[in-house]
């Protein structure tokens, strides 16, 4: 399965922010989770992603570049759990 995480940040250049995972006690409401992955299986596509063009503009310039799933699942992989989002390779 090959997902990218980070998806949203990377397509909406950065309004929405990808967080790290945590837990934290709430005692007053009980705790909410979504989670959202994006993939496309076992079907490969050489689609580009990258910011949404509606979302730029001359004072908000894309912040990443495009890439296919594929050479993101295959930087992610190689790079491996270091404590870095997959997505700084991916800046301008």
């Amino acid at each position: 399965m090959r997902a990218i995480h980070g998806t949203f940040q990377l397509i909406t250049n950065d309004k929405f922010v990808s967080s790290r995972h945590k837990v934290v006690a709430n005692k007053v409401e009980p705790r909410v989770s979504v989670a959202s992955f994006f993939t496309t299986g076992p079907i490969q596509t050489s689609k580009v992603y990258e910011p949404i063009a509606e979302l730029l503009s001359k004072d908000n310039p894309a912040k990443y570049r495009g890439t296919t799933v594929k050479e993101y699942a295959d930087y992610y992989n190689a790079k491996g759990l270091d404590n870095t989002s997959a997505l700084l390779h991916f800046k301008i």
